[in-house]
């Protein structure tokens, strides 16, 4: 059974931000515009779905029609715990950075573990980490 993915419905952004992940993350990246699904709730040329998948994140993301709310992230962030080895994982954090509000910066705990948090430039919030 597959885990559940994210879907994220962005501002008018989703272009960037999945061109962004891509670059971070890898894998494939695959979008169609309102008008390709012939959909007239959105501007023509914005993102109704993409696609980023085969690498090392897998994600869903829109641009947010006119009668949905866009991303707004408060009580949860996407979690790459253990997803990668320390240098992959920081790789990801300093890309993951730029722009970004660091919530909890990249740290070892008192446990061992490493990781932090932060809000990328997409408003996106984030929680990375490996065991040490």
């Amino acid at each position: 059974m597959a885990g559940p993915i994210p879907y994220l419905l962005f501002p008018g952004n989703a272009a960037e931000a999945l061109a962004r992940y891509r670059e971070i993350f890898g894998g494939d990246l695959e979008t169609h515009s309102f008008q390709e699904f012939g959909r007239a709730d959105g501007p023509p040329d914005s993102v109704a779905h993409g696609t980023l998948a085969g690498g090392s994140v897998t994600v869903f993301a829109a641009d947010a029609g006119a009668d949905e709310d866009a991303l707004q992230m408060a009580g949860m962030f996407l979690a790459l715990l253990g997803a990668g080895d320390a240098d992959t994982t920081r790789g990801w954090w300093d890309a993951l950075s730029r722009g970004a509000r660091i919530l909890d910066p990249l740290q070892e705990r008192e446990w061992g573990a490493w990781d932090g948090q932060l809000v990328d430039e997409f408003g996106v919030r984030w929680l990375l980490g490996w065991e040490g």
